[in-house]
């Protein structure tokens, strides 16, 4: 069941849930434009990273997609432009 977007909120949830967060790393402020390595997520993080963005927004996501998304806008930036529209009606 494919979401209609996949958000920051979604993304800082999944990597909360998934690899942890770095205590000194605020994943409150603005991190859309920070690199993942500059905040404590390296390669394993992002591919169970990966793994949970396709269980759950039912997208399939491959090694490319992963690493070239530097930062979390480029990922969300991704993940959307693989979602399928919702439904109207």
């Amino acid at each position: 069941m494919p979401a209609h977007e996949f958000t920051i909120d979604d993304l800082k949830r999944i990597l909360r849930e998934g690899a942890g967060a770095d205590e000194s790393v605020d994943l409150e402020g603005d991190i859309t434009g920070v690199d993942f390595e500059s905040l404590g997520y390296d390669s394993l993080a992002m591919l169970e990273t990966g793994g949970r963005i396709e269980r759950e927004f039912g997208v399939t996501l491959d090694d490319d997609t992963l690493t070239d998304a530097k930062t979390p806008r480029a990922l969300i930036e991704s993940v959307n432009a693989l979602l399928v529209p919702a439904e109207i009606g």
